[in-house]
């Protein structure tokens, strides 16, 4: 296929067109990130999907093998407990050591790492769920931004604005690309987004639902069968809301937090180790889910380049659509 698409993200990766593949808990390793790369956008590695940092490095190499093209990592720093921060440098430093090109950041503000990353010619893209803290990850010297709207799957922050509202806002206030993170599953949404000044955008839910996705056939079934208003906000209590497939799980909670519980308790509920065996046993009910709302738009399973290859085909027919019409 041509590259019809020319922007600032594809300049500044490398890559053909401008999609992400978002980095995935337990799910984003180089197997599976490999074969976005190699359909001509950007995947990230999970960093905390590893036991050690030393895992990661063996799986960066293993990438080497597995493609040519450029490739990222994730690295979610989420609030230090013992020596999680400690941890977190140690992935830095593995990444820098060999020569990743890309980092995308998450949870809090990159700007202990940039010093590492900028010395070791990284590019870092920080995924954030509001304008205010766009403006703070620029002022520290991202080099783009990947923004979360309402709508998003997993960790969606507090603000509750809708993608088509936070967006032309953080276009208009920022000098760096933008990528819209979240609600796009198909051309429609990733012309949208362009329309609105995207320099790009970042997917999720749509690959978990790929073929080459390394989670149990009846977890993909179970993506499938959800409509968008089968998700629901769960830990809003302790300010930290994810969204996920309504399940007995997803249920269960709910009801914890309806009656009043604590961070402990939550935490020890929904650590990530459960979604992990629910990936490989295949189980929809025990565990959270995450997944955003455009999970209603997705109705089957498809490779991970006839995925990007449909985007991108809908995105030009629509494009001309378009064209004619202003002519």
């Amino acid at each position: 296929m041509d590259k019809p698409f020319k922007t600032k993200i594809t300049e500044m990766l490398a890559i053909d067109y401008p999609i992400l593949m978002g980095g995935m808990q337990w799910i984003s390793r180089a197997e599976f990130v490999a074969h976005a790369c190699n359909a001509g956008i950007l995947g990230f590695i999970t960093a905390e999907s590893f036991e050690t940092p030393e895992a990661l490095r063996e799986d960066l190499r293993k990438m080497r093998d597995l493609t040519d093209r450029p490739f990222g990592v994730n690295i979610s720093m989420i609030p230090e407990l013992g020596d999680l921060k400690g941890r977190t440098y140690q992935l830095a430093d593995v990444v820098c050591e060999e020569n990743v090109p890309v980092v995308e950041t998450a949870g809090r503000s990159p700007g202990p790492l940039m010093d590492r990353f900028k010395a070791a010619g990284v590019k870092v893209i920080h995924k954030l769920t509001s304008v205010r803290h766009a403006m703070s990850a620029q002022k520290a010297g991202v080099d783009a931004i990947a923004l979360l709207g309402f709508g998003s799957g997993g960790h969606i922050g507090l603000e509750e604005v809708a993608s088509f509202i936070s967006l032309p806002q953080a276009i208009e206030q920022l000098d760096i690309p933008v990528l819209a993170a979240g609600g796009v599953a198909d051309g429609r949404g990733f012309l949208g987004a362009l329309a609105m000044g995207a320099e790009g955008i970042l997917m999720g839910t749509r690959f978990m639902i790929t073929r080459e996705c390394p989670i149990h056939e009846e977890i993909k079934a179970r993506y499938v069968k959800a409509q968008a208003h089968e998700t629901v906000l769960l830990m809003k209590s302790i300010q930290n809301p994810m969204r996920s497939i309504r399940n007995r799980f997803a249920e269960d909670l709910e009801a914890m937090e309806a009656r009043g519980t604590t961070l402990e308790e939550i935490i020890q509920k929904v650590a990530g180790t459960r979604s992990k065996r629910a990936y490989v046993d295949g189980d929809p009910e025990t565990s959270l889910l995450p997944t955003g709302q455009v999970v209603g738009l997705i109705k089957g399973v498809k490779t991970v380049k006839e995925v990007v290859d449909d985007v991108i085909r809908e995105a030009v027919v629509l494009r001309e659509r378009l064209a004619a019409m202003a002519s």
